[in-house]
């Protein structure tokens, strides 16, 4: 489990905050939205040279900090929350290792209660140096939350009941 009950709540707050910033700008600095002429709906040489660059994927920095590997760990959540195995711990586990983090590295609670049924929610973590990749989905959450946390001093990242990766 995360550590504290109001961390969650932090999180998504967190998570809203990124959401809203990528709003479209109004206000008298933001363009006026206009039906294209016909003219600037063809391509043209000096439009193709300052036309922006999609943003590249994000890729995985052995040298870099959690923080620098968030992108990348959000990602993959998305993907595997957006597949059929949602709440599948090994799903997340292993979409994980397939973008490079490290298996060893990784916890992950059950998939199960202790009485048999479906997980509300399921946690599963990278320890990055001395911080956590964290990772939360599941039913009673919503949209996947994915952060950077301190890490445990017993060399994890999950407080509370895990189980082996041993797969």
């Amino acid at each position: 489990m995360i550590r504290s009950q109001s961390r969650p709540v932090a999180v998504l707050a967190f998570v809203a905050v990124f959401a809203l910033a990528g709003c479209t700008p109004t206000g008298p600095s933001a363009p006026a939205a206009t039906e294209p002429s016909p003219a600037a709906t063809e391509p043209t040489p000096a439009a193709s040279t300052t036309a922006a660059a999609p943003a590249a994927a994000p890729t995985l920095s052995p040298a870099g900090s959690a923080a620098d590997n968030l992108p990348l760990f959000t990602q993959v959540v998305r993907t595997v929350w957006g597949g059929p195995d949602q709440v599948a711990g090994r799903a997340y586990i292993d979409a994980l290792v397939g973008a490079g983090f490290d298996k060893a590295a990784m916890q992950v609670t059950p998939d199960q209660t202790t009485i048999g049924n479906p997980a509300e929610s399921i946690e599963f973590s990278v320890r990055w140096g001395v911080d956590c990749l964290v990772g939360q989905v599941g039913p009673s959450i919503g949209d996947p939350v994915t952060t950077v946390l301190p890490g445990l001093s017993t060399g994890g990242c999950l407080i509370g009941e895990t189980r082996p990766i041993d797969w």
